[in-house]
């Protein structure tokens, strides 16, 4: 089913109608938050910053949709709540009693949802005192009530859109968290547009408009290839088979079933990029907020480096290192090959227990080397791009594709799912 067709359909039903309905008017709460200045900050200087603070910034920015670089109360976006959400999973499975807790149905998970709201609100916090401090060159008149108010608002705003983003996936379509970052991405899309325009427009009058135009073209078709790549791996997967044995039981026979162990080729998702760009971009972002006017070659070798060969590959082997990390954490072969032998599964040819573990291992290793290496060229990817066509601030890079892409699959999921069982209630009515 197509994603149109699928919309088309969710339409003709009033539930759905109520709950898309619902989602995009929340949504339009978030992009109309997203220009409602801070008071206390000069927008023209803190944008001066944030175009000086390098790519994190302008990753930011994406996300955000542009309220970062404007000032205004959502400049933070939801990132705390990611920042808090990776923590807590993490936590999770290194603290024996949060593991415990997760376990415990729905109210584990409601705890431990409580736990994550309040590291969100406690990381907002010190991130906005990070950016008063980073940014004190925007701030109108420095002290103790511009410090509260400024520090409160980014907080406050950051609280807002957790709450906002909960309401989207209670009453809405799809997780509102991503759907949020959906939004702030899309927006920047007739930027990225313009931007384009432009470039037609200024060759067009220094007489080079067919190579520009050759340029456009390449640039539109080497965005719709990242898309159809992102796409193929989002959806690929490695499926292991697995058969149950029959067993009886009293007058029932249970097992029998011949069924496979789904191994997705991207498991870790955008976690590794985001994990490898808090380390790349720390020291250049320390060298913009203390030491921004040293001329010393270590601080200039640092704020030179960005979208340099070697700092492109040493961003590469942090993200396929945290690739392979991330997926030896959400994915235990040993506790899956105990599991399968309890309740009498097998994989073909491969006998139960170690020996089990040690093939779905092998299997696991092979499919994430993939992942990993597609996660590092789609990354380094806005790099290559920049240094060959000239183009800067490319929009649809790795982390930004990726995200469109998973979230926009898995809303248009949630809404054939949610069809697929209001069909199987009216036919049992």
């Amino acid at each position: 089913m197509g994603m149109l067709e699928t919309l088309r359909n969710a339409w003709k039903i009033p539930d759905l109608r109520r709950k898309l309905l619902i989602t995009v008017a929340l949504l339009l709460v978030y992009r109309i938050g997203s220009h409602i200045p801070v008071p206390g900050l000069n927008a023209a200087e803190f944008q001066k910053l944030v175009t000086q603070g390098g790519q994190l910034f302008g990753f930011f920015d994406i996300v955000s949709g542009g309220a970062f670089q404007m000032a205004t109360i959502f400049a933070m976006s939801i990132t705390p709540y990611i920042n808090s959400s990776i923590i807590m999973q993490l936590l999770t499975i290194a603290i024996p009693k949060l593991e415990q807790l997760s376990k415990e149905g729905e109210e584990g998970r409601k705890m431990i949802a409580q736990f994550t709201r309040y590291g969100t609100v406690i990381l907002a916090f010190i991130q906005a005192i990070g950016l008063y401090f980073g940014m004190s060159g925007a701030v109108n008149n420095k002290g103790v009530l511009s410090f509260i108010t400024i520090t409160i608002t980014f907080t406050a705003g950051t609280a807002f859109l957790m709450w906002l983003g909960e309401q989207i996936t209670e009453f809405g379509i799809g997780n509102g968290i991503s759907l949020m970052i959906f939004a702030g991405i899309v927006s920047r899309g007739p930027t990225a547009l313009m931007s384009l325009v432009n470039m037609v427009t200024s060759a067009s009058e220094s007489g080079n408009i067919l190579l520009a135009v050759i340029k456009v073209i390449a640039i539109v078709a080497v965005f719709l290839g990242v898309i159809v790549g992102v796409i193929w791996v989002t959806q690929a997967e490695r499926r292991v088979p697995v058969q149950y044995a029959k067993r009886v039981v009293g007058r029932k026979v249970y097992g029998g079933q011949s069924t496979h162990i789904p191994i997705k080729v991207n498991l870790a998702g955008v976690i590794p990029i985001i994990f490898a760009m808090s380390i790349m971009m720390f020291p250049s972002q320390i060298i913009s907020f203390f030491f921004a006017q040293s001329t010393h070659p270590v601080v200039n070798f640092f704020r030179n480096s960005t979208g340099t060969v070697w700092y492109a590959i040493i961003y590469a082997l942090l993200i396929m290192f945290f690739t392979f990390f991330y997926t030896m954490i959400v994915f235990n072969p040993i506790e899956l090959a105990n599991n399968m032998k309890k309740n009498g599964g097998f994989i073909p040819g491969i006998r139960p227990g170690k020996p089990t573990s040690d093939y779905i291992a092998r299997v696991l290793n092979r499919v994430t080397w993939f992942g990993a290496l597609f996660l590092a060229l789609i990354t380094i990817f806005p790099i290559i791009i920049e240094n060959v066509t000239g183009t800067k601030n490319v929009w649809f890079g790795g982390t930004a594709v990726l995200i469109l892409v998973g979230v926009a699959l898995d809303t248009i999921k949630q809404m054939e799912s949610q069809m697929l069982m209001r069909h199987y209630k009216g036919f049992l009515e």
